[in-house]
């Protein structure tokens, strides 16, 4: 295996752990528990990488790294963020799972159905359909009857990623040259 393949696969794992850990914690500035997580602002990265990998190695490696993100990305939080002791933890961990896998597929089947439009159109619109699948199958599968206001959270954690998926534009059209084909 390539140098880069195992770099973007553990930067997938990272994202998604990080994620996990994060999404634990509501923004509590501005009254914003209520609808916001830290969660919301590193996720999207995990499409960055999808949509790079996509464009510059094509969707079957995409979906290797996706795979093996997934992975990563499970054990990692299994192993360092999920305790087993807490429902809520361990739901957490099988919503980022479900939620991440069909999320990142779909969206390296959009973006591949997209590819050969204008270069924002496949990740935007690969990342907003993902982020949005995403968003709410997490959610749901994480907090639904918990208590916890898991649709005000979903919907401000979805205009944030909409947000950052924009913002991500910027960093992929920089990175597409960099990545190069093996």
């Amino acid at each position: 295996m390539s140098k880069i393949f195992i770099t973007l696969s553990f930067l997938m794992g990272v994202v998604v752990l990080a994620s996990n850990y994060l999404v634990q914690f509501p923004i509590k500035y501005y009254n914003l528990q209520d609808i916001l997580t830290y969660g919301a602002f590193s996720y999207p990265i995990a499409f960055l990488i999808t949509d790079l990998t996509n464009r510059t190695y094509g969707k079957i490696v995409a979906r290797k790294i996706v795979y093996l993100g997934f992975f990563i990305g499970v054990s990692f939080t299994l192993f360092f963020s999920t305790n087993f002791t807490d429902l809520i933890s361990i739901r957490i961990a099988i919503g980022s799972g479900v939620a991440f896998i069909v999320a990142q597929l779909l969206d390296v089947q959009i973006f591949d159905k997209l590819r050969k439009k204008k270069w924002y159109i496949a990740p935007l619109t690969s990342s907003l359909i993902g982020s949005t699948i995403d968003t709410f199958l997490f959610f749901s599968i994480a907090f639904y009857a918990t208590g916890i206001p898991w649709i005000t959270l979903s919907l401000g954690d979805l205009a944030v990623k909409i947000f950052v998926a924009l913002c991500m534009l910027i960093p992929f059209r920089l990175l597409l040259g960099t990545l190069k084909p093996i």
